[in-house]
């Protein structure tokens, strides 16, 4: 596709899957076992159109500021600045712990990112729960104690979590997502975790201990922001968390029709998380179902999601 040609409207993404221990089978009922769903990534390829089988980070290098924006291309470069997984957690995933920015290049090499994240709880069964920091009052040497042991469980802080609710997490704040989870989880571009505990589970090449890569860039007073769901109202976009490097907000419609803009400033990347959506920009126009995620270019400019039936998504930027 050479590059004077304009970005469509919307570019449909084909998620890719992954498998870990922990994982359940609502991502992809009646198929395998499936843990995440990288439904915004930079080797995600389109699914439709004429940019078909390209993937984000070749249309990032090739349309740069048309794509991301001139603002947030000045900051990430070629690298497309996000990763977007759904989670499907049937067991406990292992408590880890995220470096900033400044820590991942000291600690991993140039080229990498640190990673502050956000969580939406798209399900939660009765009585799941999170790992958030840890208890107030546990002073630092007791904190690395307990990594270096492998008794961090005792000193962690517990939050219950329900349908609806957001939750922002700083790097440096130990956390793990437990049983019973649907989650929708937006972070900068960056995979980089190291893991502190693992829950009993044997020892691998693959989930292998950080300990200290964890006692490096764990913080003890570190805490994350839980944000209940806001009362939805038809047609409106109503911010859930904001970050440095992310925004992530709810769309809602039942008759309404929701109007947003890229304004050339920024892309939009947009998942159905219940019922189905018709976007619309100028000629273009594309239905979307549950987890199909679309990218809007900065380019786009003003659309439209119209409801058909009914519908909410969510809709992360920079």
């Amino acid at each position: 596709m050479p590059e004077s040609t304009p970005l469509p409207a919307f570019l449909l993404l084909e998620p890719q899957y992954r498998d870990y221990v922990w994982g359940g089978q609502r991502l992809r009922p009646g198929e395998d076992f499936t843990a995440e769903a990288w439904v915004v990534y930079e080797h995600d390829h389109v699914k439709s159109g004429p940019c078909q089988g390209q993937t984000l980070a070749e249309l990032a290098s090739l349309y740069g500021p048309q794509l991301v924006g001139q603002s947030v291309f000045q900051k990430t470069g070629e690298r497309f600045p996000l990763l977007i997984k759904l989670l499907d957690c049937a067991e406990w995933l292992s408590i880890q712990v995220h470096p900033n920015d400044e820590q991942a290049v000291e600690m991993e090499g140039p080229g990498y990112f640190g990673k502050t994240e956000a969580w939406h709880t798209l399900d939660a069964d009765p009585g799941s729960r999170i790992i958030a920091g840890v208890q107030p009052g546990v002073k630092p040497d007791a904190l690395q104690q307990a990594i270096r042991d492998g008794t961090i469980e005792g000193l962690a802080q517990y939050i219950p979590l329900q349908r609806g609710d957001t939750v922002f997490m700083r790097p440096g704040t130990l956390h793990a997502l437990g049983p019973g989870l649907l989650i929708y989880e937006v972070q900068q571009t960056s995979d980089l975790t190291y893991r502190v505990y693992d829950w009993g589970r044997p020892a691998s090449e693959k989930r292998k201990l950080h300990i200290e890569q964890s006692l490096a860039v764990t913080r003890h007073n570190a805490q994350a922001e839980l944000t209940p769901l806001p009362e939805l109202q038809d047609g409106k976009e109503q911010v859930l968390c904001t970050s440095a490097y992310f925004s992530l907000s709810m769309l809602s419609a039942e008759k309404r029709t929701v109007p947003l803009d890229t304004q050339a400033a920024t892309f939009h990347a947009l998942t159905v998380i219940d019922g189905k959506v018709r976007l619309l920009a100028g000629t273009e126009s594309l239905e979307l179902a549950r987890f199909d995620t679309v990218l809007v270019p900065a380019s786009t400019g003003s659309y439209q999601l119209q409801p058909l039936g009914s519908f909410r998504a969510l809709k992360s930027s920079v």
